[in-house]
């Protein structure tokens, strides 16, 4: 091993990668305040649980301008480091992931599981890397984690992702893009061999791996983790509001034959390791009447096309709520609000798709302030009361999303009759 005498951090040499069974990584960009205690946590964790395998600790990065690069090879390190970058100019997650993947497939031969954690990381302990990886290592294909999280952060889990895969697929994953996973070297191979739109190799790579996990029928748990405290965010429409929306849309529907007519059980819980009890989870402080502002303004920019694309009930709701600035998205019309916009996502055209997402956004924002004004004053048990009725709603909603179908097809057998 050559060890950076300035660091004493360990850098991975050609020959010492034959043997690699534990690929613990940190996808990254401009992360340089963070990845160096991430790195020391990730150490810890596999020298003192994993110390008799052959690990190695990789930094993915978008070729950041900053010093993550530096900050991560000059921590100091009893594990081997690898960094791996994109191109200059190259930027996404899934960009990241995909380099991370082809290199965890490259040794394959010798490799057991796949750990990966976020850069920005500030409550990671050495036990993450235990609870993530040891599941794999007992046969499970893919660990999702469980912490507890502001109602405030997750935004798009909590209103979208979390409850459309309860709705449609009875699936019952909390954090489904949470950003801390494990995997095999058989799910790798997997996610290779499926088809990746751009939008994937951006911030829609977590529920494209989360998608296809469970549409593959791999082998399911989770994790408790405690709290994650990170650098959250209030609500926000930038990038990653329309990959993985995207994402999730394009690669659900393209699936339609796995889920259609399925029985309508109650979704069941997945195993749980790790944690049982969770730590109560960081503060976050949002500007509503921020978000009332940024909502008016995409409503605005956004009003034909959701004229268009919603019933006219649901329209002259949204149209009376931003008269009066009060804001009233209950769970039923918000439910039936996305089941209107997956619908027309799914038999518009080509061109029509990225309209159709962006007038999700506004109602997104009305979801989320209408749930923030319910929730912003009792404990987060309660939140999470009100997250898990919300996709109980999806579920039970699912057949007014088949209906929008039949109608379609009525209102098209119809229009054939005139003509003939």
């Amino acid at each position: 091993m050559r060890i950076n005498r300035k660091s004493a951090g360990v850098v991975m040499k050609p020959k010492e990668e034959k043997r690699v069974e534990l690929i613990v990584a940190i996808p990254s960009f401009m992360e340089a305040d963070t990845i160096g205690f991430v790195t020391h946590q990730v150490d810890l964790g596999i020298k003192n649980y994993f110390g008799n395998m052959g690990a190695v600790i990789v930094n993915v990065d978008n070729n950041s301008e900053d010093d993550t690069r530096e900050a991560f090879l000059s921590t100091g390190t009893e594990t081997p480091k690898k960094y791996i970058t994109t191109p200059k100019g190259v930027r996404g997650k899934g960009n990241n992931l995909i380099n991370l993947f082809r290199f965890a497939r490259a040794k394959a031969s010798t490799l057991k599981a796949v750990v990966v954690v976020d850069a920005d990381l500030r409550s990671i302990t050495p036990e993450w890397i235990k609870y993530m990886a040891e599941p794999i290592l007992k046969g499970y294909d893919y660990v999702l984690p469980r912490y507890s999280r502001h109602q405030f952060d997750g935004t798009i889990t909590n209103h979208i992702c979390h409850p459309l895969l309860y709705g449609l697929l009875g699936e019952n994953v909390r954090q489904p893009i949470g950003g801390e996973f494990a995997f095999s070297p058989r799910l790798v191979e997997y996610w290779l061999d499926q088809t990746w739109h751009p939008t994937t190799r951006q911030y829609g790579i977590d529920i494209f791996m989360t998608l296809n996990a469970i549409i593959g029928k791999f082998k399911i748990c989770e994790v408790g983790l405690g709290a994650k405290v990170h650098k959250a965010s209030a609500p926000k429409l930038g990038p990653m509001f329309t990959q993985v929306v995207t994402t999730f849309f394009d690669k659900i529907l393209s699936r339609k034959a796995d889920w259609i007519g399925m029985p309508e059980d109650e979704p069941k819980p997945k195993p749980l390791f790790g944690l049982k009890k969770l730590d109560p989870p960081q503060e976050l402080v949002i500007d509503i009447r921020d978000l009332k502002d940024k909502l008016r303004n995409e409503f605005k920019t956004r009003e034909k096309l959701l004229k268009r694309y919603l019933s006219p009930y649901i329209y002259l709701n949204i149209r009376h709520m931003i008269d009066q600035d009060h804001y009233d998205m209950d769970t039923l019309m918000w439910t039936q609000s996305v089941y209107q916009i997956l619908f027309t996502f799914d038999t518009g055209t080509q061109s029509m798709k990225k309209d159709i997402i962006e007038a999700l956004k506004p109602l997104y924002f009305a979801r989320s302030v209408t749930f923030d004004y319910e929730t912003w004053k009792y404990r987060i048990d309660y939140a999470e009361e009100l997250i898990m009725h919300q996709a109980m709603a999806f579920a039970s909603q699912k057949p007014y999303f088949y209906g929008l179908y039949l109608n379609r097809a009525q209102e098209i057998d119809r229009t054939g009759k005139r003509r003939r």
